[in-house]
């Protein structure tokens, strides 16, 4: 226990001491990754090219998150302008429109609603509710799912695509329905929910990606591979996803069938946690290559961490122990607190199938700070 306070105090100093000079150096910019160890800018003109990329992309809430850990941890006022500054930044999405997806969750929770709850920011309320209505729009109750992604533009129908992901995005929904009082929002999130613990939950714990409904009746159609090894795979992000997002929608409302999914998806995935402690891109990729991915194990940790914080006193070492396991193994092998690199977690990889591998991305950094500060008890709490 000593030495778990010992580490744990350490690593945050660490963090603190890092993330002082990178948001001074990065406090106009909304980054995703780092090009020879400098972050991007989402807002940077050749970056924007798409509706989906630049300004709309979905990472771009988590620096300005990282940014309210900081407040909480350090007091420091001086969090708050850079945090608000990607705040101010996601307004042209509101205008724009087009590019905005059910990641809406991801974009104005660690931006405009942690503003609100920790400042009492009007401005920022608006904004949050605003973008409640946006994803809440994206309901289908023939299916009783939310809408992931915009059509891709490459012939796919995506109409009655729904993803594990937007566990994380339906927190949104419920701090809606609690500042207004209307259940509709509540209806729309816990709807969501069991669709999700019906249809993407596996018998052995592991999680689909992606399904399909159509989107005119509601019938299941079946499950595509999404950003895992394949088709029937165990993709680890998604896993992770799923952990956190099942917890908290139990937080969120009670049903103890949110946590026994949590559980269930938790268990999977600590059974699947190699000695390393290094977790895959997918439990079920190939020995070679051995692609890592860091978020899924920062995320899996807050998840874990989440777990624990709802059960009794006897289950409770089960997930603590497994995501310090994680977070620890993390500290020692996978963060550059270093000046050379304007991201602290390495090794991240967005999608098993895509070009690049293990890399810097932003939310690791997110998760990764938010799990250690979680252990450290005086945290944000943006979900």
């Amino acid at each position: 226990m000593e030495n778990d306070k010992k580490w744990i105090a350490d690593t945050i100093d660490k963090i603190v001491s890092k993330i002082s000079w990178v948001s001074e150096k990065s406090k106009n910019k909304i980054p995703y990754t780092t090009v020879e160890g400098v972050h991007d800018n989402r807002l940077d003109s050749t970056v924007a090219w798409t509706p989906d990329n630049g300004r709309n992309w979905w990472t771009n809430g988590f620096f300005a998150g990282m940014m309210w850990q900081m407040y909480v941890a350090t007091d420091d006022k001086k969090y708050i302008d850079i945090a608000r500054f990607s705040e101010e930044q996601l307004d042209q999405c509101f205008d724009d429109f087009y590019g905005i997806n059910h990641d809406a969750g991801f974009m104005w929770l660690p931006t405009a609603v942690a503003d609100y709850r920790l400042t009492g920011n009007e401005a920022s309320k608006r904004r949050g509710l605003h973008a409640a209505n946006l994803l809440a729009g994206r309901f289908n109750p023939a299916g009783d799912f939310i809408r992931a992604w915009n059509d891709f533009g490459d012939g796919r129908d995506t109409k009655g695509w729904a993803i594990i992901d937007c566990l994380m995005n339906i927190p949104l929904l419920y701090w809606a329905d609690k500042e207004l009082k209307d259940c509709r929002y509540y209806n729309v999130a816990t709807k969501h929910a069991d669709t999700a613990k019906k249809y993407f939950v596996r018998n052995d714990g592991s999680v689909n990606h992606i399904v399909e409904f159509n989107p005119q009746t509601g019938e299941y159609i079946g499950s595509h591979g999404g950003q895992g090894y394949g088709h029937g795979s165990s993709w680890t992000r998604g896993q992770a996803w799923a952990i956190y997002g099942f917890a908290l929608s139990f937080r969120h409302t009670s049903n103890k069938e949110y946590l026994d999914a949590a559980k269930r998806v938790a268990h999977y995935f600590i059974a699947n946690i190699p000695e390393s402690g290094l977790i895959p891109v997918d439990f079920r990729q190939p020995e070679t290559p051995e692609i890592e991915d860091s978020t899924a194990a920062a995320i899996a940790a807050c998840g874990l961490l989440e777990v624990a914080s709802h059960v009794g006193e006897y289950e409770v070492a089960v997930y603590e122990v497994a995501a310090k396991k994680l977070l620890r193994t993390l500290s020692e092998k996978r963060c550059n607190f270093g000046p050379d690199n304007d991201c602290i977690l390495e090794n991240c990889t967005a999608s098993y199938d895509e070009k690049q591998h293990e890399y810097n991305i932003i939310y690791g950094d997110y998760f990764y700070m938010e799990g250690m500060f979680r252990l450290n008890g005086k945290w944000a709490d943006i979900w």
